[in-house]
Formats: structure tokens, sequence, C-alpha cells
């Protein structure tokens, strides 16, 4: 037996039931006996469907079988849709999720160029005033002696510059606290860093050791007597692994007792704070070597930029190959950037982006601010902030992914930008070329002396760069930190001026300016905040004695 075929524009035909017996006197009269199985203008469907309903009505159960009755009309009329047509929904990126810069870029340079109303924000940048007064140096050396040694303490310091530096300055603080002697910190070769300078080649060791003399014993070697004790192989010595910013109280009770029944342990972390700072802005100098070049270019950036009193602005950008895969953002979107990326990522990290179950949503690291900002973002926001075309940049950053296509708007909006690869010649930089830690070393210093340090994408390099001008510029940071969050939604705005754009900056400006002056809160790292740990405040009346004394 074959189905029924209820639909009308099948082409077929199918047989009526026999017909129920008429009640309406309507129709019992005037029509033929043709007429009550194929009316006028009727088809077989509807004949059927008026049937069914009929007979149903006649039943006392019709509501019982309504639910059935709509549930079979869907279905019927769904079998008579065509889905060879799907309806597709477009829906819009969410703001800021989407790299748009050059499109706004675009949208923004005629009237960006056409602009004369920008003051020169370089000598007007630091307005804030502060009633507190400014900060000075207060790390105070030790005078006399240090009591005999409880033991050796030997440390690896690993990552790139200033995260071996962490290293460093929290070993002499632990090393003071325990009354160890300190070894000369050994560098971990890193595999993505590649460096494998020595403590000598970046650090200045004889000052190193000599500023910290009345503090912590500081030696280059283990005794032969010691390493006699553990057969010349120092992983026969007791490893500590302690969590990192473990309390102080932990250095006494567990690492003490072991380092004077040993007189040598390897690894351990934070501890006096007093030590710290001595340690990272007082004995901690770069070699002669990378001072004399990095004041060098120091001195060649002042010169090119004499007219404006030899003030310039440094900028650390981080757009990297690695920098730009680790982070997981889109930029171009294109074939070739998808291939590069995650060549990088397996190169670095061998499989830690394609784990099973790992989601990567690159929308949602833009709007949170995370992706690090290009070349071309980094000029918009310098040019809406109010540095003009003239200004003079310095720009630290190691190899920039796609340079010739990334750093070409960059260099439209402020052509007078310089790198140490422009400031120096071949010759002076050869000795430095391979060796990454000595290159960061290099812009560090540079940067440090800059009337205004931009950074771009957090880690140890501003980190410790904040602190450091803090030290030196009577507690200001002298740092803009765009918002990246706010900066997102700016670049993703279609209808913004350049106006309201430029409002924006100069308001977020303001804020780090704001910021400059800030005391460290617990928690917070003495590296970006050394006031008040490392520093004293000058109040206005110790200025006033301090300049009427003879």
């Amino acid at each position: 037996m074959h189905p029924y075929n209820r639909l009308p524009s099948s082409g077929h035909s199918t047989p009526s039931p026999p017909p129920s017996p008429l009640r309406s006197p309507r129709l019992r009269h005037g029509r033929s006996k043709a007429g009550r199985f194929n009316p006028p203008g009727r088809t077989l469907l509807q004949r059927l469907t008026w049937h069914i309903l009929s007979v149903l009505i006649r039943r006392q159960g019709v509501f019982l079988f309504a639910p059935l009755l709509y549930i079979s009309g869907m279905l019927l009329y769904m079998g008579s849709v065509s889905f060879d047509v799907v309806p597709v929904i477009n829906h819009r990126p969410a703001p800021g999720s989407v790299y748009r810069s050059p499109q706004l870029y675009a949208k923004l340079r005629p009237e960006m160029d056409s602009d004369n109303s920008s003051a020169d924000a370089i000598s007007t940048i630091w307005k804030h005033s502060y009633k507190g007064g400014e900060w000075r140096p207060c790390t105070n050396k030790s005078s006399g002696g240090l009591p005999d040694s409880n033991g050796y303490i030997y440390v690896e310091a690993n990552g790139g510059l200033n995260q071996q530096r962490t290293s460093i300055c929290n070993a002499v603080s632990v090393a003071g606290y325990l009354n160890a002697t300190l070894v000369i910190p050994n560098f971990h070769f890193h595999s993505i860093w590649r460096d494998p300078s020595k403590f000598d080649d970046i650090y200045d060791e004889d000052y190193f050791v000599s500023t910290l003399e009345n503090d912590v014993r500081v030696v280059n070697k283990i005794p032969e007597y010691l390493m006699e004790r553990f057969d010349h192989n120092l992983t026969n010595v007791y490893n500590f692994r302690v969590k990192a910013w473990s309390p102080i109280q932990y250095y006494g009770e567990a690492v003490l007792p072991k380092l004077l029944e040993e007189k040598l342990s390897f690894d351990a972390p934070p501890a006096v704070q007093r030590l710290r700072c001595l340690a990272n802005y007082e004995a901690l100098k770069f070699s002669s070597p990378i001072l004399t070049l990095g004041e060098t270019l120091v001195a060649r950036m002042k010169e090119r930029s004499a007219k404006y009193g030899g003030k310039y602005v440094s900028v650390h950008l981080r757009f990297e190959e690695d920098m730009v895969a680790f982070s997981c953002c889109i930029f171009d979107g294109g074939k070739k950037e998808k291939e590069d990326m995650d060549a990088a990522r397996e190169r670095g990290w061998k499989g830690k982006f394609t784990k099973p179950g790992r989601v990567i949503r690159p929308g949602a690291i833009r709007i949170n601010g995370k992706c690090p900002l290009t070349p071309l973002e980094v000029g918009l926001i310098l040019r809406g902030m109010g540095f003009d075309k003239s200004t003079f940049i310095y720009l630290a950053s190691g190899k920039i992914y796609n340079a010739e296509k990334n750093m070409a708007p960059l260099l439209e909006m402020f052509p007078n930008l310089q790198t140490k690869e422009m400031l120096a010649s071949e010759e002076e930089l050869a000795p430095y070329k391979n060796y990454s830690s000595r290159m960061a070393a290099i812009d560090y210093t540079v940067c440090l002396h800059s009337e205004v340090f931009v950074t771009t994408q957090g880690g140890n390099f501003p980190h410790f760069l904040m602190g450091h001008r803090r030290y030196l510029y009577g507690g200001h940071s002298k740092t803009i930190r765009p918002d990246k969050r706010k900066l997102v939604l700016l670049f993703d705005n279609p209808n913004i001026g350049w106006r309201s754009f430029k409002r924006q900056l100069l308001n977020m400006r303001s804020h780090s300016d704001s910021k400059g002056h800030e005391i460290k809160r617990r928690n917070d790292s003495i590296y970006t905040f050394p006031c008040p740990d490392c520093m004293c405040r000058v109040n206005k009346t110790e200025d006033t004695k301090s300049s009427s004394a003879p």
C-alpha cells in the first residue's frame, strides 16, 4: 500500500474516501451526484481536509485530537518547504574585537596632517602639580664588617634581561638575610632568547661585588673544598624548590637549617627590601662596553633633538615575531601571517597552542587589551597625544615582524624616528648583535634617559624602567601607559573624527601623568614602585633649609 500524497503540487491524484452522509439541508438540494464528489473550485487536498474536520466535529473527543492535528499540519507544511536555500544571519563582531587600525588611519590621516593646533607636547607634558614634594634615593649601605658566613647560595637566573635581574636582586636579599655568601649568578640559556652571555658580559662584576661588600659577601666561584665534597657536580647540591613570593620567615625556618648543615644551597626567591633596592638601583651597573655605547647613543639622540632642548620620546615596541605569535592575536588575517605564526608557535612552544581542547579566541584577547600594539597604532597614539611630526623618537625593539610593511605608517607619521641600528654603525653594534640581552641593555640605557617613555605591552622591561626612572626623576616615572582596552574601541570606531580621537588620547596622556607619582602598595613590586622602600620624601621645609644652608 502506498501512502497518500497530500501535496497539491505533486502532479498525482489519490482516491478519495467515500463521502459521509450530508446533514446540512443546504447541501441536500441543488447538487448532482458528480457535484458531491468533485465540487467546482475545490482541490483534492481541500476536500480531504474538510472531510476529516467534519468527521471530528461530530465526535465528542475532538479536543483530544487538536494537538495531534496541529503537529500533523506543521509537519505537512514543513515537508512542502524547500531546504535548498538556507537563510544566513550575519553577526557584526563585537566592538574592538577586529584589527581595523589601518582603515582608521586612512580615514584620519588627512585631518591629522593638516592639524597645526598641537603645542610642543614634549616640553609641556608633565604639568601635573604634586603637593607632597619630591622623592630622593635613600638606599643606605651598611658599614663595618660581616659575621662569619653560614654557607654559600648558588643561583641560576632564567629568562631575558630583566627577569634575570629580578633573580639577582632576590638572591642578594636572601643571602643577606641568611648571612650567606652569594656566588655570582649563572644565566640559563633559554630557547627563546638564545643568549649565552655570562654575568660579566652584561654587568660590571667588580662594581657589583664592591657595592655590596658590607652587606653581602659575593664570590665568583665556589671554593674547591666544597666542590670536592659534592664530587664537583652541582646537581648533588641540595636544591630548594621555593614557591614564588614565600614569606621571609620561610627562609629562616626552612632554608637556614639546611644551609648550616650543607654549607651550600641552590636557588631562593625574594627577601629583604633594602637589599633588593641596593642591588637593583645601586649595585647592578651595565658592563663598561655596554654602558659606553648606550651613553653614546643617548648623546646622539640629544644632538639630533637639540632644537627641542635635547628631549626625545622613547618607545618600547613589542612586535617581534615571537611576541605576535605568543599573543595569538590576528592582525591582517592573511594566509602568510597564519603560516608564520603557526610556525613560530611550534618552534618556540612545541605544541602548547595545539593541545586538545584548547580554545583560542583572538577577538576576546583583543577586547581585553592583550594584543601587542602595532607600529601603526603607536603612531596614532602619539599623534593623538599631541606629539607632532617633528618629534624625535627612539624605538626600543627587537626585529619587527614583517618590518617593511608594518613600520611604513609609523615612519610616515614620525620621520625623525631612530633605532639603535640607525644611530650606531655596524662596527659599533657587531659585538652585541647575536646577544639579545646585551642588545636589550643598550635599549634600556637610551630609554632610561629620555624625557618621555612609552610602554606598549607590559613585561619586565617597562616595569623595571618605570621604577628606575622614578628613582632618577624625583619619584616620577615620566611614563605614558596607554589604556589598551579603551584604545581597541577607539581604533574600531568607523565614525570617530580626528578632533574626538585626539581629545580622548590627550585625556589618556593626562591620566598617565597623574599616575607618574605612585606609592608602592601591598604586593606591588619595588622594581616598579621604589617609593617608599628605596626612596624618601623630600618635604618643602627640607628643600628650604637645604637651599639656605652655606
